[in-house]
């Protein structure tokens, strides 16, 4: 063991697993034991007072450390260039929305990474393509009535569909899925569709089949309406505009340890509350510092951490985190204080005053800081 691991080992119990790390990395192979002694004195010193003493109101901190450079934000959405559907919702909108816990967000993000062997410049716009939500509109040539026979005749276009490795027995298959009492007839790149029983046959019906036909769908990824690769240091990501981790991780070209979408809702339904909280994070921080303001990330660890306590995801709102409150006055505080009110008096709930603000409403000393302390005298 060398000086510098015999050293640190001694603190192993005083500072956390990365600060030690780090000194390691830092300090020279050179150094001698006094001075190292010196700079862990000095860094523990640091990280003691940096602590927060028990009794403070971390809540409130954290609170105000968002909410003021939160009412800074301005800019609602960015803008995808090159892609005319893609305006993705960052600033404020997005903090609340994120806040809110909401389920349906308004630009939903999927960051397609690819494994290793599948990664180059050629693929990343073959396997783009495939992900796509596909409709049979996309691979029309021409779609014609034949008014003698009554039928339909849909040529399709050979160029996109061998792009995707698609034959049209299959796009047969999804059609006839799609339409009932109707026969498809298949001839290399051109399909005639017939009604069953020649005695419904009739000119309307075949008319309206002519549109209906466009929206059905063929192959891809439900979902995902928009996809654009693009180069990240030298990595391929796929970004796409909708998301499906359930079917995009069946994939064998996805690296589903990075693959992951900015949906907080489909984040914890297939990756599970740990992946969601840590998300909140980053997404937190992504927002903030794309307005150049800065927050620290403990205050937003700690809204993290408040929403997914419960093991599931609660917004910071009345039907969220308040309503988890075991406090009756800290709930009628919030929103709806009738409805709060008579529900617990219905049941009979006992309001034991832990906390800041039922304190506050009933005009006691408050639970923080030297409150936390109860003296007796005897």
């Amino acid at each position: 063991m060398t000086l510098i691991t015999t050293t640190l080992e001694t603190y192993k119990e005083k500072l956390p697993k990365a600060i030690i790390e780090q000194i390691a990395l830092l300090v020279p192979e050179t150094i001698t034991k006094a001075k190292l002694d010196k700079i862990c004195e000095n860094v523990l010193e640091e990280y003691v007072s940096a602590q927060v003493e028990s009794g403070d109101s971390v809540g409130l901190i954290g609170a105000e450390s968002i909410g003021e450079p939160g009412t800074q934000m301005t800019l609602n959405t960015f803008h995808f260039a090159g892609v005319s559907e893609m305006n993705v919702t960052t600033g404020l909108p997005r903090l609340i929305e994120l806040l809110d816990a909401r389920k349906k967000i308004s630009t939903e993000i999927t960051e397609v990474f690819l494994k290793k062997e599948f990664n180059n410049a050629e693929s990343v716009k073959r396997y783009a393509s495939m992900i796509k939500e596909t409709l049979l509109k996309d691979y029309l040539e021409e779609v014609s009535l034949d008014m003698a026979e009554l039928k339909l005749i849909v040529k399709l276009n050979k160029q996109r569909m061998d792009l995707v490795d698609l034959k049209p027995v299959q796009v047969a298959k999804m059609l006839e899925k799609a339409l009932k009492n109707y026969k498809i007839g298949v001839e290399e790149f051109t399909l005639t569709i017939v009604q069953s029983s020649t005695k419904d046959a009739d000119f309307f019906s075949l008319y309206k089949l002519k549109e209906g036909i466009k929206k059905v769908y063929v192959n891809g990824i439900k979902g995902i309406t928009q996809v654009l690769p693009v180069k990240k240091g030298s990595d391929y990501v796929i970004m796409t505009a909708g998301t499906n981790l359930k079917d995009l991780y069946k994939l064998e070209f996805v690296d589903t340890f990075r693959t992951f979408s900015n949906s907080v809702a489909e984040v914890e339904k297939i990756l599970g509350i740990e992946a969601a909280r840590s998300l909140i994070v980053d997404e937190l921080m992504k927002v903030i510092e794309s307005q150049g303001l800065n927050v620290d990330v403990r205050h937003i660890m700690l809204i993290a951490d408040t929403m997914c306590m419960s093991g599931t995801v609660l917004g910071i709102n009345r039907y969220g985190v308040v309503k988890e409150k075991p406090s009756v006055l800290a709930r009628a505080s919030f929103e709806t204080p009738i409805v709060h009110l008579i529900n617990a008096a219905m049941a009979g709930e006992v309001d034991t005053l832990r906390s800041v603000i039922e304190n506050v409403m009933i005009n006691q000393p408050i639970p923080v800081g030297t409150g936390t302390v109860k003296l007796k005298v005897k």
